[in-house]
């Protein structure tokens, strides 16, 4: 929250006026115990406030009260009997307990002559305390009356909180000597006061919003001992965010500790010891501990800890025993504890039970560009003249904090000459510091086999199939499997959803830099060669050498400027419609992609790149390397004899292959994975050879490629990668002996006319693409013998069908026009024939119709993810609602798809460009989806979607709900229709009669209009408004009706959203609509909006309701109508009190949706709200501290 988050940095960075406000009753104590206690607390050396002293007469004595209270670091109320018998005293409580909500100040209660039961329950004298006030309200007028109620519920309130505090309580703890007493509470206070705060980074970019499901957690109030473990590559923020999180929570625990970097202190001599040690000091506020030994340090640790709630902080954790100095009393530690560890190793903690594991992000490109602004320049964002040169630093740190605060101060300062030349260094050698920091990962690997195959992914495999890798990997005698995992663990790899294998490019930097030091000035004695300019120089020069284990050369890349990798486009600006991108509904499009297309290649294809004049090179210049196993050439030509060729290749990838058949004398038999894509290849081998290893074969885009090899000299084949031949007219019969074939990719084989019958017989056959193959005339009949294929795409493929799963067969031709029919005959396939293990099935651009599917598609029981995409459908395939295991459904481009109603419980759903669909619907068992494709453009026909809106006029809208809003004119008056404009899908909807929007539990209207109605009471020019709800004896509320006026210039600059903030409850409900109206020009336009509220809205609550939008968009009226149970029958007209405009924030933030019931049936984070499934993190909510971009 904007607000929120300014607030909490002024108090915490503000200087400290006081250690110690001083709260007590005046007649009670002034003379006695808190003039005692006063004394002590200026002897012990502790500034101290206290009300008849620290505040000078004629002085605004509850401003300076609370000035006072905010430049303390501690509260110490002091209850007496008659404590609660001060209107003064109950109002100083609620200031200080505000106060700790929103900044770090503590709160220590102590009970002096009454019982802490007495003050939570207000019992007592209490209770007559408190019967007084309420009878002092009787006498004053209605409204004087209503405000006094829900002052006193406030107070009562602020004492049930406070008594739930960990507080002194003289008979207990001093049996009633209250010198002793004393001492005791200057002892907490010391203890509390004394906890070292831990120095952070000077600009929290972006750690607000990463450690907000952390902090909530540390809120939790549960009994358990709890474990979180924060775990990222190094320099992502690990140790920053943990320190901010244990100094916003030490004083919430009775002991605390912040054990930083064990990882290196643990190699120290004794130095689990001495972690031991300092815990223990930790824990006993500084007194010395001998330890001897680790196990004597834990069972003093566990005599220490087992009767406190302690929060334990383990930093860069490496090894399970650095985790034992502590985990291994577990049993022992006090119920609410918490421990939370840092590490790079997250394998560590698979034998642990962790309460949670957070992964952290990367910062975003603005979060970077700020934070590195800041550093380089003080401020935040690039000076003049320099904003493209810090893009392009940016972009070459990728997000990684580290890298942008050493790469910033490095350039703080220099002139803009110095900086290009630092990036054009930072193409080939890396920043010193960095590359220190983030070796220490590599170092930490625990042999050379994750060390080399660390080397070999950066340097080689980075954005490659994981499969594809593991299977070169394990040809090269790595353990590839383990090792990847090894990896994986560390931090120092990914695999993303396409199963690519993803490496921060800082860590390949790294990597790279390890081999560049093998030999800075000779790169033939390097062991990997990645650089295309180091490797042509050593192929010209003759100069390799028998340690070069790969190589490439990439003439396309030597065309090219060697930028530093882009991870994102600092400068560009985040638009309206881009707002769903970063949704709970996250991209799926790319994730259905994945099983269409990328699961069958490996890499991006595009088109070959033209190279004018392809260098050539000499075979002789490969004869020394005789350790070469990996060769990536790419329109590259060779010149000579092969007999000295390196004869251990595993892997051969030569793009642009110039001649028709590999060359005889080509050492092909140790080779695992053969590309040979963009060839001029027409035949493979010019005589036949058997290669047993082979196990990938890819010849994808080979256009000249007549005829496939005799696959029975292959006959360890696993994957065969055709894309794009397009003189292929069959695959050789062979191809039924290949018994561990996974993956046949005969993708846009235009010219292919039939499939072999003897691939029924490849029974391991897991993965089967033949889309785009136009000229397909037939197909094999026995494809149910393939009872291992889980993918089959045969998008753009018109087919003859059987619409019976019984056998009876339906030609495919009567639903096509005759001139189509005259132009080729088409392939058969029964639906009945398709295997049972089938899990993917697209069948994209097929020209089918809903009619032409079987009404029972149980034979496909295992499907989970269907593509319908570019077909002829009007509505749901009644088969579809019988695949119960259906995950992800694609129909997107289905022009002529209208409804899809009933849908089954899917998780992800794909639609885009469906112009003409009004409506989507879910059968009555609770839906699941989780995903929505982001290219959801071209609606403007879409009137409901089941769990997020539903556009219904208003004639046919309940009543109740219409006199809720005070409207039921709106059905008699004439009103025009009205431009709606849904943020869910960018359209501009077609203008409807007016209607109303139900969505989560909160009804909205937009009509024409420029003042707010008379029978809303409470009414502000301005976007915001605040009041006290006021209480009517025997009526319950039952809603809120919330009404603005607004103008708007520009549909693309704006973000709608109402808030509405419950201060005395700490409650936050935040509503952006999914369509809002859109005024004509010069006119304005009023939102009415009815919300539920149940047990959270009472009288006595102080409320906050703005209604905010972006630049484009200006509220100028605001209205507020409380609605209760009986209103409609009494047609009462409850009139508001306003009160102040300004409403006290609550630090309360986080993201989620709201599940079925009231506004607030589930907090998406302890007592704050998002309504609207489709809610982003909004440049303009006021309310977004947890917002990147309010940072």
């Amino acid at each position: 929250m904007t607000a929120v988050k300014s607030q909490e940095a002024s108090s915490s960075n503000s200087p400290c006026s006081y250690h110690v406000f001083l709260s007590f009753r005046g007649e009670d104590t002034r003379k006695t115990f808190t003039d005692h206690l006063y004394a002590a607390l200026v002897r012990a050396g502790f500034r101290t406030f206290r009300d008849d002293d620290g505040i000078e007469r004629g002085e605004d004595i509850k401003s300076e009260l609370q000035k006072a209270i905010q430049e303390s670091r501690i509260s110490i109320v002091v209850f007496s009997k008659d404590y609660a018998s001060s209107s003064w005293c109950l109002d100083e409580l609620v200031m200080i307990l505000n106060c700790k909500r929103t900044s770090k100040h503590m709160v220590l209660p102590v009970f002096y002559d009454v019982d802490p039961s007495q003050v939570r329950k207000q019992m007592g004298c209490f209770e007559e305390a408190f019967s007084r006030h309420e009878q002092r309200f009787e006498g004053e007028t209605v409204e004087r009356k209503k405000e006094g109620k829900g002052k006193v519920e406030v107070w009562r309130e602020a004492l049930r909180e406070v008594a739930n505090l960990a507080g002194m309580n003289l008979p207990n703890q001093a049996d009633g000597y209250e010198s002793r007493f004393i001492q005791k509470i200057i002892k907490v206070i010391e203890d509390k006061l004394s906890r070292t705060v831990l120095d952070i980074a000077p600009y929290p970019i972006g750690i607000h919003s990463r450690s907000e499901n952390i902090q909530l957690w540390l809120e939790d109030g549960s009994t358990d001992v709890g474990i979180a473990a924060i775990c990222g590559m190094g320099g992502i923020g690990k140790t920053t965010i943990a320190k901010y999180l244990y100094n916003l929570n030490l004083s919430r625990f009775e002991g605390s500790s912040f054990l930083a970097n064990v990882r290196e202190i643990a190699k120290q001599q004794d130095g689990l010891i001495r972690l031991q040690r300092q815990l223990l000091s930790d824990i006993l506020n500084g007194r010395k501990e001998k330890i001897y030994s680790v196990d004597e340090g834990i069972i003093k640790i566990r005599d220490s800890i087992c009767g406190k709630k302690v929060l334990i902080v383990l930093d860069d954790v490496e090894k399970r025993d650095q985790l034992d100095t502590v985990l291994g009393m577990c049993d022992w530690i006090f119920p609410g504890s918490k421990i939370v560890i840092t590490t790079r190793h997250e394998g560590l903690l698979k034998n642990i039970e962790v309460s949670k594991v957070y992964r952290l992000e990367i910062l975003d490109s603005e979060e970077s560009l700020k934070l590195f602004s800041l550093h380089a320049f003080g401020q935040n964002h690039p000076i003049d003249d320099y904003m493209e040169a810090s893009e392009k630093v940016v972009n070459h740190c990728g997000g990684l904090p580290l890298a942008i605060k050493i790469l910033g101060s490095s350039l703080s300062g220099k002139p803009l000459n110095i900086w290009k030349s630092q990036l054009e260094k930072l193409k080939t050698i890396p920043d010193s510091e960095i590359f220190k920091k983030l070796r220490l990962s590599y170092d930490s690997l625990q042999d050379d086999h994750d060390k080399e195959l660390f080397l070999h992914v950066a340097c080689f495999f980075v954005g490659k199939d994981k499969d594809l890798s593991v299977t070169i990997l394990d040809g090269c005698d790595f353990y590839a499997m383990v090792g990847i995992q090894n990896l994986i663990d560390r931090c120092l790899l990914t695999v993303d959803k396409s199963n690519k294998l993803v490496m921060h490019h800082l860590l390949q930097e790294m990597g790279k830099e390890i081999v560049r030091r093998e030999s800075s000035k000779e790169p033939g004695e390097r062991s990997r060669l990645w650089n295309s300019k180091d490797s042509i120089n050593v192929l010209k020069e003759n100069m390799g050498t028998r340690k070069i284990e790969g190589l490439i050369v990439d003439m396309h890349l030597l065309k090219k400027d060697d930028s530093p990798l882009e991870f994102f486009g600092v400068n560009r600006k985040r638009s309206f419609e881009e707002v769903i991108n970063k949704s709970s509904l996250s991209n799926v499009w790319n994730s259905v992609k994945r099983f269409r297309f990328d699961i069958f290649y490996y890499q991006s294809l595009g088109t070959a790149p033209g190279i004018s004049n392809p260098v050539v090179l000499e075979t002789e210049a490969f004869s020394r390397m005789h350790k070469l196993k990996l060769l990536q050439l790419y329109h590259v030509r060779m010149n000579g004899s092969y007999e000295k060729f390196p004869k251990g290749l595993r892997w051969l990838c030569w793009h642009g292959f110039h001649f028709k058949y590999i060359p005889s004398d080509f050492p092909l038999k140790s080779l695992v994975a053969l590309d040979m894509r963009y060839s001029s290849l027409t035949n493979i081998f010019s005589e036949t050879q058997v290669l047993e290893l082979l196990k990938i074969l890819d010849l994808s885009h080979s256009h000249n490629l007549a005829n496939t090899p005799n696959f029975s000299k292959l006959p360890n084949l696993e994957r065969l990668i055709l894309i794009d031949c397009a003189m292929l007219f069959e695959v050789h019969e062979s191809i039924g002996y290949l018994e561990r074939l996974v993956l046949l990719n005969l993708k846009d084989c235009k010219n292919m006319k039939k499939l072999p019958r003897s691939m029924a017989m490849v029974k391991s056959l897991e993965m089967l693409d033949i889309s785009g193959c136009s000229n397909l005339e037939e197909f094999p009949k026995q494809i149910w013998n393939l009872q291992s294929l889980t993918v089959l795409n045969v998008d753009g493929i018109t087919i003859n069908q059987s619409l019976s799963t019984g056998g009876e067969i339906k030609a495919w031709h009567s639903y096509i026009q005759p001139p189509l029919l005259k132009l080729r005959k088409t392939p058969e396939i029964s639906w009945a024939a398709l295997p049972r293990s089938l899990a993917r099935l697209s069948l994209a651009n097929c020209n089918l119709s809903e009619d032409a599917f079987p009404r029972d598609f149980s034979n496909l029981s295992s499907l989970q993810v269907l593509d319908l995409s570019d077909n002829p459908i009007r509505s749901l395939p009644d088969f579809i609602r019988g695949l119960m295991g259906l995950q992800t459904l694609c129909v997107k481009s289905c022009t002529r798809l209208q409804s899809l109603t009933g849908l089954p419980k899917i998780e992800e759903l794909v639609i885009g460009h469906n112009t003409l669909l009004e409506k989507i619907t879910f059968l009555p068992n609770p839906h699941r989806l989780t995903t929505l494709s982001s290219s959801i453009y071209d609606f403007d026909n879409l009137v409901e979607f089941m769990g997020l809106f539903k556009l219904e006029p208003i004639e046919k809208v309940d009543d109740a709900i219409v006199n809720n809003l005070g409207f039921s004119i709106l059905r008699s008056r004439c009103i025009p229709a009205v431009k709606l404009y849904s943020s869910l899908t960018h359209t501009l909807l077609r203008k409807l009669p007016l209607q109303g929007c139900h969505e989560e539990h909160i009804f909205c209207v937009f009509l024409p209009g420029s003042k707010v109605p008379p029978w809303f009471s409470v009414t502000n020019i301005g976007s915001s408004i605040s009041f006290v709800v006021p209480s009517l004896l025997n009526f319950r509320i039952q809603g809120l009706c919330v009404c603005s006026v607004y103008e708007f210039c520009n549909v693309y600059d704006c973000e709608p959203h109402t808030i509405i903030s419950n201060t005395t409850k700490s409650l936050v409900w935040i509503h952006r609509p999914l369509v809002f109206g859109i005024p004509e020009a010069d006119e304005n336009m009023i939102w009415l909006s009815y919300w539920k509220f149940e047990n959270q809205l009472e009288g006595g609550d102080e409320l906050n309701v703005s209604v905010v939008g972006g630049e484009g968009f200006q509220v100028k009226e605001v209205g507020v109508r409380i609605v209760y149970k009986e209103e409609q029958e009494e047609k009462s007209s409850i009139q508001i009190q306003s009160t102040s405009e300004a409403a006290a924030s609550q630090q309360i933030i986080l993201y989620g949706n709201v599940v079925p019931g009231t506004v607030s049936a589930q907090p998406a984070r302890l007592n704050f709200y998002r309504l609207g499934t489709h809610y982003r993190n909004c440049r303009y909510c006021p309310l977004s501290y947890g917002d990147p971009k309010s940072q």
